[in-house]
């Protein structure tokens, strides 16, 4: 870590932020390093939904009473401050969801009118349940193509075979901006370049970059940008949905009834503009408050100090994980992100999770929602570690000593 990371960053005072990290898990003190499944939430974002809750609270839009008009500017500031935050062009852009499974299910849906037989989608080895799934259902019901891009055994994307599955009949590319399981962060800017020398249209599952990386939708140029709030330091239940503009406005909306609807006869009904064309129903106020709290949240602290800090937790975590015997790490990449899914010997992943919980450490272990994936390596599953800015070297030490004594004992 720089010099200048340490001033900016001062990991005590960050801590003090989160208070459930202040607690005893089987009588040891809590060691969070499951941030890949949901990060924890700051003071901040907690006040910040308790107080909507205590002062602000009514339904969004058309209330003319003074709790409906605070309850809708603050929803409304939420969004906007989602389109600074990722660079989006105006707040028709951002379409709040319940997380990113919802926001992918939402194009893929509204994406059924237009796909025929002869169409194809292309998604990645790599993928979450949630970016295969909805493709599979859509090419189900319209009869089109779904292919696969390959990757190497570093986990990573080969390139040239994904290119050559790209042609004049691929109407949509999905891919994830970061590997949940295996942490590799895909170089998106390129292929999407190389999709729309195609005019083929691109959806990034963005639920693991979004608040580990700084993210611009207008560099990128992506179509679309899923990301879900609570892998932000949200709460669960809300998330985004990115889409250019002139790309929504062609969608059809797949749910309907409140806010979606602008006029209704019994003849026939007529849909709202965007951003709530596709925002059927009450929307999650809350959730999208807390939202635009974890956004200030990291606006203040710097996100440039704590990308670094991730930065300097995963290396470190690295080298240590590089001391036990007979630990395979399922994933190589070069570029890779502050999560790390690995092996030790044939030892279920499960059992070392269980030790370890008995420790107070907390890590993920299974497929991850990605069993393709591990049908890949021939695994069964991984243990995974993933890390935030709030956590510590002290807390990689302490997972190396329970990774250690399950070895002994399982071994």
């Amino acid at each position: 870590m720089t010099s200048e990371n340490k001033t900016l960053f001062k990991i005590k005072d960050i801590r003090e932020d989160f208070p459930i990290l202040d607690q005893s898990i089987n009588g040891a003190p809590l060691i969070y390093l499951d941030n890949a499944a949901s990060t924890q939430k700051p003071k901040s974002v907690i006040n910040t939904i308790s107080s909507y809750y205590e002062n602000d609270h009514s339904n969004v839009h058309r209330g003319v009473h003074s709790l409906s008009v605070r309850a809708t500017e603050l929803y409304e500031n939420s969004r906007n401050k989602v389109v600074s935050f990722i660079n989006a062009t105006n707040s028709n852009e951002i379409i709040f969801t319940k997380g990113t499974t919802d926001s992918i299910n939402l194009v893929a849906s509204s994406l059924t009118n237009t796909i025929s037989k002869t169409d194809e989608i292309v998604i990645t080895t790599m993928e979450h349940h949630s970016n295969i799934v909805p493709w599979q259902e859509l090419c189900k019901k319209t009869g089109a193509t779904l292919k696969i891009a390959p990757i190497d055994h570093n986990g990573e994307l080969i390139i040239e075979e994904l290119s050559k599955l790209l042609n004049k009949n691929t109407k949509i590319l999905a891919l994830t901006h970061i590997s949940n399981t295996l942490g590799t962060i895909n170089p998106i800017k390129k292929i999407i370049a190389i999709a729309h020398d195609f005019e083929i249209k691109v959806l990034i599952d963005g639920a693991q970059a979004i608040g580990h990386q700084h993210i611009d939708v207008q560099d990128l140029d992506c179509d679309y940008y899923a990301f879900s709030g609570h892998k932000l330091y949200g709460p669960t239940g809300i998330g985004v949905l990115y889409g250019k503009e002139k790309l929504l406005n062609k969608l059809e909306p797949y749910q309907f009834g409140g806010e979606m609807i602008l006029k209704v006869t019994f003849d026939e009904t007529t849909y709202n503009t965007l951003p709530y064309k596709f925002e059927a129903g009450t929307p999650n106020i809350a959730g999208a408050i807390g939202l635009g709290a974890a956004i200030d949240y990291l606006e203040t602290i710097n996100l440039n100090a704590c990308i670094q800090q991730e930065k300097f937790i995963t290396e470190y975590a690295l080298k240590r994980l590089g001391e036990i015997p007979n630990i395979k790490l399922i994933g190589n990449s070069k570029n890779r992100s502050s999560i790390i899914s690995f092996t030790i010997n044939n030892i279920h992943p499960h059992d070392i999770g269980t030790i370890l919980n008995q420790k107070g450490i907390a890590l993920r272990t299974g497929h991850h929602c990605t069993m393709p994936l591990m049908d890949f390596y021939k695994i069964p599953g991984t243990i995974r570690a993933s890390f935030a800015f709030y956590n510590t070297k002290s807390e990689i030490d302490q997972m190396i000593n329970g990774l250690q004594t399950s070895y002994e004992m399982l071994s």
